[in-house]
C-alpha cells in the first residue's frame, strides 16, 4: 500500500508558503504532477493516473474507437468486488475478454437512439469509462488526446445476462483471478486504489438507481455511465420491466419531469461527510472516540455527514456537540478523501475548543461508546505502533492496553498526524 502524492509538490508558491503543501488522502490523488509538463501527466502514479475527459462521454465515435483500442483496460467487478490476482494487485482484462458480454460494441448507436429503442426487458450490462492514462504515448489517440482507455464493468450474474456473466466469471477463475471480497479494499497501491474507487462508486450508484426518482420507471444508464435517464417510452410492457422476459409493443411512458428543463437527469451521489481532529483550548490534548462494535482500545477522529443548508464548519461543530459534548471554535479544513462506501467525500478539519468547551457528554447522540482526551504524546506513539484496520494486528512495538488508531489509508489517520506535526500551532510537539 502506498499514499498518493499531491499534485506539484515541490511547486512554491504563494498559498503553499502559507498554508503548506498539500495532502493527498487514500483512494485520490492528481495527475497533475510535474510544472513542465503542458498535459495531465502522473510521472509516476501519484493516485488517479487517469484523465477523465468528461466531455468526451457524450460522443459515442470516442466511446467505441476506446472501447476496442488494444491499449485498453477493463476492470471488472462481480457485486463490487474488483478482479485481482491477490488483495495488493488488481487485474485489468481486454475487449476480447468482455465482448462476450458487452456485444461487439455497445456504443454503435447514439445516445438518442439509445433512449429511442429502450426496452426494460433487456439486461445491459453496466459499462463505465474511467478516463484515459495519458503516459503511455502509444494509445489511442483522439482529437487532441492520447492515453489508454479505462472501463469499469459489472460482471454481477443478473436478468438476461446472467448466462454470459457467469461464463465470464469461470472463465476468469479458470486463470487463477478472483474477485476480492471485503467491504474495504486498502492493500492496493495508489494509483490503482483510484481507478478502484471510482469503479466501484459509480457501478454502486448506478446499481442503487434503476428506478426514476420522479415518476418510478425503469431507468437508462448513459454518458460513459456517469447519468441516468428517464425514456419517454418502453419497447416492453411495464409489467416486465427489469429482467423480464415478456416481448410487448412500444409503451408510451407517464409523463415525468425529468424529461423537462435543462439537463434534469439523474447524476451520481455523493455524501459529503465532515470528520475532524478536535484539539483541546489548550493545543495539549486530542478528542478521540469509538463505537461499541470497534475492537478493544481501537479510536478514531469522529465524524458525520453535512446537513442541508449547512456550512462545513456549521457541520463540524454540530456533530462533536451531539456526539461528545464538546464545543469547537475555530474549525480549518486540512484535506479531503473520497471514500466509495458507497459514496462519501469525507472532508478532514482540524478544530480547537473554545476555553471551558472540553467537557465531555455523551447522553446527546448514542452513537459513540465512548469519548477521551488523549495527550499528544500518547497519539503520537499509536500512530507509530498503534495503527491498523478494524480488527488487524497493531505494529511490532505495540503494548495491549495503548490507544490504537485507524490505519495510514485512513483520513483520521492524516489528520491526526498533522496535529502532532504542528498543524495547530508553532509551539514543539504540537
Amino acid at each position: 500500500m502506498t499514499l498518493p502524492e499531491a499534485a506539484f509538490p515541490d511547486l512554491d508558491s504563494m498559498l503553499s508558503r502559507k498554508f503548506g503543501k498539500e495532502v493527498a488522502n487514500y483512494f485520490s490523488g492528481s495527475c497533475i504532477r510535474d510544472i513542465s509538463e503542458a498535459s495531465l501527466t502522473c510521472t509516476p502514479p501519484v493516485g488517479s493516473p487517469l484523465n477523465r475527459v468528461s466531455f468526451l462521454r457524450t460522443d459515442h465515435s470516442f466511446l467505441s474507437a476506446a472501447l476496442k483500442h488494444p491499449t485498453t483496460s477493463f476492470l471488472l467487478f462481480n457485486d463490487l468486488n474488483p478482479l485481482a490476482t491477490d488483495p495488493a494487485t488488481l487485474e485489468y482484462v481486454s475487449y476480447e475478454d468482455v465482448e462476450p458480454l458487452i456485444g461487439k460494441d455497445p456504443y454503435s448507436k447514439t445516445e438518442q437512439e439509445l433512449i429511442s429503442d429502450y426496452n426494460s426487458t433487456i439486461t445491459i450490462p453496466q459499462l463505465l469509462f474511467l478516463g484515459l492514462d495519458e503516459r503511455n504515448k502509444q494509445g489511442l489517440t483522439y482529437n487532441i488526446y492520447t492515453g489508454s482507455p479505462y472501463f469499469a464493468l459489472d460482471v454481477t450474474p443478473k436478468g438476461t445476462i446472467t448466462s454470459q456473466a457467469e461464463s465470464l466469471i469461470q472463465a476468469l477463475e479458470s486463470r487463477g483471478l478472483k474477485f476480492l471480497e471485503g467491504r474495504i479494499q486498502a492493500s492496493l497501491p495508489a494509483h490503482d486504489a483510484a481507478i478502484y474507487a471510482q469503479g466501484r462508486a459509480l457501478l454502486d450508484w448506478n446499481a442503487r438507481n434503476p428506478f426514476c426518482a420522479q415518476c418510478g420507471q425503469p431507468t437508462l444508464s448513459i454518458n460513459g455511465g456517469m447519468k441516468r435517464t428517464c425514456p419517454p417510452k418502453d419497447m416492453a410492457s411495464l409489467n416486465g420491466a427489469i429482467g423480464g422476459n415478456v416481448e410487448a409493443a412500444p409503451t408510451e411512458r407517464p409523463d415525468c419531469a425529468t424529461r423537462k428543463g435543462i439537463s434534469n437527469l439523474c447524476f451520481p451521489r455523493t455524501d459529503p461527510t465532515v470528520i475532524v481532529a478536535v484539539v483541546s483550548s489548550d493545543g495539549e490534548r486530542v478528542l478521540v472516540g469509538r463505537q461499541k462494535r470497534w475492537p478493544q482500545y481501537w479510536y478514531s477522529t469522529l465524524a458525520g455527514f453535512v446537513e442541508p443548508a449547512e456550512s462545513v464548519e456549521e457541520a463540524v461543530r454540530r456533530e462533536v456537540w451531539e456526539e461528545s459534548g464538546v464545543k469547537l471554535g475555530r474549525v480549518v479544513i486540512h484535506s479531503t478523501q473520497p471514500w466509495p462506501y458507497p459514496a462519501n467525500l469525507m472532508i478532514g478539519a482540524v478544530a480547537q475548543c473554545i476555553p471551558g468547551g472540553e467537557e465531555i457528554v455523551l447522553k446527546h447522540d448514542p452513537e459513540l461508546e465512548d469519548a477521551r482526551w488523549a495527550e499528544l504524546d500518547e497519539v503520537r506513539e499509536a500512530l507509530r505502533v498503534g495503527t491498523s484496520a478494524l480488527g488487524e494486528s497493531a505494529q511490532e512495538g505495540y503494548k495491549e492496553g495503548n490507544l490504537r488508531l485507524p490505519a495510514k489509508t485512513a483520513i483520521a489517520n492524516q489528520l491526526l498526524a498533522a496535529v502532532i506535526g504542528g498543524f495547530v500551532g508553532e509551539r514543539p510537539g504540537i
